[in-house]
């Protein structure tokens, strides 16, 4: 990262983040748009020529090179709004059924009416080829090509535009799904074979995974193919769900890749943030935190314990994704989450979201009264300062949303208000303990290992992140300076990387030597795919894993292979189920290989240390209402607060595009790079 802009952007369901760095002067610049929800592009275009314009690209003798990593939602609400691409799947005969069958699991476990998802794909494009592969990759029945060719005209009368392969063992012996793939290419199809998605055993994981990619990848290429035009000259990448940046033509292929783009850039912003901010002390053997990003839509929770942590277990809109992907949990709280009341009379918050039109009440054009109303009707949210002063806030409007919700509970605006934080504060800290508590992991520490650390960002997640972490126990506070548009600034941090798999179905004392043959090829291929990403061969390297499990078990663990790989399996197994079985056999069922490219992040710049007292920076003292009282806080200017400078609780700092909120107990301390990390009291 030495040469041109660097810009990285998230979108979001109330705004869009820009992050802009300049290598050359080491300057980085923020800023948020209202989000365009009927057409994404629109938002990151009209950021862009802002960029322009502030920076004179266009006049610039030597043009500089724009480059922008991109993490996009329009993958994830094809998949969710159901609105991707017609599509259809071919597969064995006897087996057209599978996305439908799936694992005959109920939604809902006591409801017997309940309905699952329906399949992306209905009964009628679901198609059969006359073909059989056995579990040891022999060909029992070879492929009718004849049949093949029938299906062309078919698929074109039913007006499908896409096509997912997935044939039965076809990850033993990919030459039938292959043909069928050339076969459909030549005649114009968008085609996703499950052998260049998902190379593993489970027929029903492997169908969904790729009929995902087949549903949302073609809607995805005509959204990166319009901002291609609109952005000639211009390097484009598109962040992916395991934390790494992929170029656009593959990012049109494999659209299922980037389904959590814009939470993954998250976690590695926070990554990078902690690294840098934390003392030896808190960070041991390497960061351990939970993050805490919530925005206006939703609010994303994960876990760092050295590295992010990964999972091939995800489901979203109804449908499992078995591709490696960052362990994100999702919840539908956010800032802009509606409070109301349900059938029974119990004040519910969200998951339905104001989003970025008609919005909060306070933004002026919404009636129903959101989280951020309840926080600015409480006074923790200083209305004249909402995003720089470039946005004021209509308190009176909130006020008059909170009133009338207050009104049908009996309560005053403020106690509603009072009760929309805590319904919403009970969302978020069960999901923080999804995320912890229910993976192995205890955020106290303990063990010989130190505490987590909660690391809070998105526009909102400062005003409720320290009584999270008192709720859970953390007794640490981790505020980057860029909380609001950390997700953006963490597709700059984000490096390049691959994902490889191959089922093996091995014993587990197959000797060390042969699978590391077996994983060679794997390595060769990441190395030379991450190198034509532009990355240079001596910043790549390959980190293998092995799937492992008692022989019996259902499911895997997912263990670094080391020489030590079997007692960091047993490791492994204690922590995630309590118990581990060193006397067990073990099964090795797949072989994984992750590439990496390694980024050149942004260079964050430090400034000198300053007297402890906060004074310079106090903007004004003002009365904020907690479930205890109302109690009257200094509220600090956080651009002009200076490193070494202590905070005592109850305080709020107010930045630009977040604000922080400390408790009576709290303290914190401003470092040399602007962050805020406070000490959580009782």
């Amino acid at each position: 990262m030495e040469t041109g802009i660097f810009i990285g952007v998230d979108i979001g369901g109330t705004f869009t983040d820009f992050v802009v760095y300049q290598p050359a002067t080491g300057q980085l610049d923020t800023f948020k748009l209202l989000s365009t929800p009927h057409d994404p592009a629109e938002a990151v275009l009209q950021g862009i020529d802002q960029i322009k314009m502030t920076l004179r690209v266009s006049e610039n003798p030597k043009g500089l090179e724009l480059h922008i990593i991109h993490g996009s939602t329009v993958a994830t609400n094809a998949l969710l709004e159901r609105k991707g691409a017609r599509t259809a799947l071919v597969t064995t005969r006897g087996f057209r059924d599978v996305l439908q069958i799936g694992r005959q699991n109920r939604p809902e476990l006591y409801d017997f009416a309940s309905a699952p998802p329906p399949p992306l794909v209905p009964e009628h494009l679901r198609f059969e080829v006359d073909e059989r592969i056995s579990a040891q990759g022999e060909v029992l029945q070879p492929l009718d090509p004849s049949q093949v060719q029938a299906l062309i005209p078919e698929l074109r009368q039913q007006e499908v535009e896409s096509v997912a392969v997935c044939l039965l063992f076809s990850f033993l012996h990919p030459q039938h799904e292959q043909h069928i793939a050339q076969a459909l290419r030549s005649a114009g199809f968008f085609v996703s074979p499950s052998g260049e998605i998902l190379p593993e055993y489970r027929e029903y994981e492997r169908a969904s995974t790729t009929t995902v990619n087949a549903y949302v990848s073609p809607v995805l290429d005509r959204y990166l193919q319009r901002l291609e035009q609109e952005l000639p000259e211009t390097h484009l990448r598109v962040m992916q769900s395991n934390g790494g940046a992929i170029r656009l033509a593959e990012a049109r292929r494999s659209g299922v890749r980037c389904i959590l783009s814009g939470p993954a850039g998250g976690v590695i912003g926070a990554k990078y943030a902690a690294e840098t901010a934390l003392s030896p002390a808190l960070r041991g053997k390497g960061v351990r935190l939970i993050t805490f990003d919530m925005g206006g839509t939703s609010t994303d929770v994960s876990l760092i314990d050295g590295e992010p942590q990964v999972t091939t277990e995800a489901v979203v809109g109804g449908c499992p994704i078995r591709i490696p992907l960052l362990d994100i949990h999702t919840i539908g709280a956010g800032g802009g989450s509606i409070a109301y009341l349900d059938a029974g009379g119990a004040l519910r918050v969200g998951p339905h979201s104001a989003g970025a039109d008609p919005g909060p009440a306070c933004y002026g054009k919404g009636e129903l009264p959101t989280v951020t109303d309840a926080n600015l009707v409480l006074g923790r949210l200083p209305a004249e300062h909402f995003l720089g002063g470039q946005m004021p806030l209509d308190k009176q409007r909130a006020w008059s949303a909170l009133q009338r919700l207050g009104e049908v509970m009996s309560l005053s605006p403020e106690e509603a208000a009072l009760g929309v934080v805590e319904v919403v504060n009970a969302h978020m800290e069960r999901a923080l303990r999804v995320i912890s508590v229910e993976r192995g992991h205890d955020p106290q520490g303990g063990g010989g290992l130190p505490p987590f650390t909660l690391l809070a960002f998105g526009g909102a997640g400062g005003l409720h992140a320290a009584d999270l972490a008192r709720r859970l126990g953390i007794p640490h506070l981790l505020a980057p300076p860029l909380a609001s548009t950390l997700s953006a600034f963490g597709m700059l941090a984000a490096s390049v990387v691959k994902d490889y798999t191959q089922t093996v179905m091995l014993p587990g004392d197959t000797p060390l030597e042969e699978l590391a043959a077996l994983l060679q090829p794997l390595a060769e291929k990441g190395k030379r795919e991450v190198q034509d990403e532009g990355i240079p061969p001596e910043d790549i390297h390959t980190e293998p894993f092995l799937d492992m499990r008692y022989q019996g078990q259902s499911y895997e663990l997912t263990t670094p292979f080391s020489p030590a790989v079997l007692e960091d399996f047993h490791i492994l197994h204690r922590q995630a189920y309590g118990y581990a079985r060193p006397e067990a056999k073990l099964e090795i069922v797949n072989l994984r290989l992750r590439a990496v490219g390694s980024a050149r992040p942004p260079v964050l710049p430090t400034r000198p240390q300053a007297d402890p007292d906060p004074a310079p920076a106090l903007l004004d003292y003002r009365p904020v209402t907690f479930t205890s009282g109302t109690l009257r806080l200094p509220f600090y200017h956080g651009e002009a607060l200076q490193p070494g400078n202590r905070l005592n609780g109850p305080a709020a700092v107010v930045r630009p595009d977040t604000t922080i909120l400390l408790g009576p107990s709290d303290s914190a301390v401003v470092d040399g790079y602007g962050n805020l990390l406070a000490t959580i009291g009782a």
